[in-house]
């Protein structure tokens, strides 16, 4: 399906060809989408999906994305033209990731932002509550939040910075389910943050919600003309979008945002989901096209950014964000303002 400029191959056993100036989607051999590759910007290939040498060429040549992800909605490659960007930004970049000083403070707000906007997540979730037992147990989670949050300038180190941001999530992940209609909990049961694989069907939802905004920030990230290897919060390893990461941290609260909604609305039901050997878990066909077609539509939603007080759209944040942190490693602004929800 293609939604705004990036087309999502998400059938199983599809194949993606060139033909011309246009990419051909054909399943079982037979051809279902043409798509012309100027109104394209990315492709995005959820499990396994065959592509051509020559689109895949013809695609580098464009500018043209193409992002792998496995059937769990998790980023496996991306692939890419030559690179570009402003190589003075790139080296002032990591000067600044070396700076310990600097590392530790952009860090600190990666995870302040995250925080701040679980917290969000859970006071919304307890003021609908229809129970008073669970708003109760969501305001004092909520509450923990804000204590951890106290508790990052303390912070002297990225693992003592970590360590705050590890135990945030574990109290988070705890009660995120309470937000879930009382009726669907039970096929919506979490015991904590699970991956690589998920094993239930909220961490599936989770995990897949994320890999989109991942690429999003990967991309927001190249197109500020940082490089999305060198992260401060998270550390640096061969084949790792460090800094990308590093952004994603503020948005994954509107991820779990998107998922409450998306199974509290019964958009995604308890049998759009596939159990693999080994007790992993991931969505099917169907289910799959509904969150993607449910998170282009949220993307499109106007937010009025704090920091900048103007309406923008929810799929520009990454975006800005991107710039803002450019702005800070090249020492225009005094350190780096993560999004924060109101």
């Amino acid at each position: 399906m293609q939604l705004l400029n990036t087309l999502y191959v998400t059938q199983p056993e599809s194949y993606l060809r060139l033909e011309n100036d246009t990419l051909c989607v054909e399943i079982e051999h037979k051809l279902r989408l043409r798509v012309p590759l100027h109104h394209l910007a990315s492709v995005v290939c959820f499990g396994h999906v065959g592509l051509s040498a020559p689109l895949m060429h013809r695609l580098a040549d464009e500018g043209i994305a193409l992002v792998l992800l496995d059937d769990h909605g998790r980023f496996k490659a991306r692939l890419e033209g030559g690179t570009s960007g402003n190589v003075l930004l790139r080296q002032a970049h990591h000067r600044r990731a070396d700076d310990a000083m600097f590392a530790l403070d952009t860090a600190r707000t990666c995870v302040a932002g995250k925080i701040k906007n679980a917290r969000q997540v859970l006071l919304r979730g307890a003021r609908e509550a229809k129970s008073s037992t669970d708003g109760a147990a969501l305001t004092r989670a909520a509450d923990d939040l804000a204590a951890a949050l106290r508790g990052l300038p303390v912070a002297d180190s990225l693992d003592a910075l970590r360590g705050f941001e590890g135990v945030a999530a574990r109290e988070y992940f705890a009660v995120l389910t309470l937000i879930v209609r009382p009726d669907l909990r039970t096929h919506f049961a979490m015991e904590g943050r699970t991956r690589r694989p998920p094993r239930d069907r909220f961490n599936a939802l989770l995990s897949f919600v994320y890999a989109m905004w991942m690429n999003d920030c990967r991309s927001a990230v190249e197109a500020a003309g940082l490089d999305p290897q060198i992260g401060f919060l998270h550390a640096v390893r061969p084949g790792r979008a460090a800094l990308a990461l590093d952004l994603q941290e503020e948005f994954r609260p509107l991820a779990d945002r998107l998922v409450l909604t998306l199974i509290n609305r019964g958009q995604v039901a308890p049998d759009g989901f596939i159990v693999r050997e080994g007790g992993a878990v991931m969505l099917h066909g169907d289910a799959r096209k509904a969150v993607v077609v449910a998170f282009q539509e949220r993307k499109q939603e106007t937010i009025t950014h704090p920091l900048l007080a103007q309406s923008i759209p929810l799929g520009v944040i990454p975006l800005v964000q991107a710039r803002l942190l450019a702005r800070a490693i090249r020492g225009e602004s005094d350190g780096y303002m993560p999004f924060v929800m109101r």
